[in-house]
C-alpha cells in the first residue's frame, strides 16, 4: 500500500453498507498466501487472547480501516461480531 494513500477509520457496524468489487486487491499469489496466513494468527489472537487487529480493506470506494476481532475465516471472506463480513479478496493488510 503506498504510503500516501488516504485510509478512512470507520466502526465495524458500518461494513455491511458497503459495496465490494469481487476483483482481488493483491495480485501476486505469494502476497495473497501470506495474507491467509497473517488472518489465520489474527483469528487465532482473536480468540485465544481476545486482541483486536486492524484490517486495512478496499470498498467501491477507497481504502477503509476497521479494528475489530476477527471471528471466522472462509476461503472466501472473512466473518467479524454480528456476522459482519469483509470478502477475503478485498484485503489489503492485518496488523
Amino acid at each position: 500500500m503506498a504510503p500516501n494513500v488516504n485510509v478512512q477509520f470507520i466502526e465495524k457496524e458500518q461494513i455491511k453498507f458497503l459495496k465490494f468489487p469481487k476483483k482481488d486487491v493483491l495480485d501476486k499469489r505469494k502476497d495473497q498466501i501470506d495474507r491467509f496466513l497473517e488472518l489465520q494468527r489474527a483469528l487465532s489472537l482473536g480468540n485465544l487472547e481476545r486482541q483486536k487487529v486492524k484490517i486495512v480493506f478496499v470498498d467501491d470506494t477507497g481504502f477503509k480501516k476497521v479494528e475489530t476481532t476477527i471471528w471466522g475465516i472462509t476461503d472466501r471472506e472473512v466473518i467479524l461480531k454480528q456476522s459482519t463480513i469483509i470478502p477475503l479478496e478485498r484485503i489489503i493488510s492485518i496488523s
